[in-house]
């Protein structure tokens, strides 16, 4: 880890520190969130199951386009994903109706 940095001396300096502590915080807590749910929809996927799958993806969906409007991550790298993992879900074979 990086040694930490000089204590600020004026008031705006202190206050930008407060507020970048903050917010590393929360982007930590939405990126650690979005692999869990990346995770869900790729291990959906591997059991073959499309519902629970399709189901997962939507949520995954949602996640990665509300994080990327906020900024944690580029709108490019959500819609990557995005589509990679609907390729994913894609590909599973429908279940035939009896």
């Amino acid at each position: 880890m990086p040694p930490k940095a000089r204590p600020k001396k004026n008031l705006s300096a202190i206050k930008r520190a407060r507020q970048a502590e903050k917010r590393r915080l929360r982007n930590k807590a939405v990126r650690t969130s979005l692999k869990t749910v990346i995770k869900k929809v790729k291990t959906a996927v591997s059991s073959g199951n499309r519902e629970s799958a399709a189901k997962a993806l939507f949520e995954a969906i949602t996640n990665l386009n509300k994080a990327a409007s906020k900024g944690i991550i580029h709108k490019n790298t959500a819609s990557r994903q995005i589509s990679r993992l609907t390729k994913k879900v894609n590909a599973i074979p429908q279940a035939e109706a009896a």
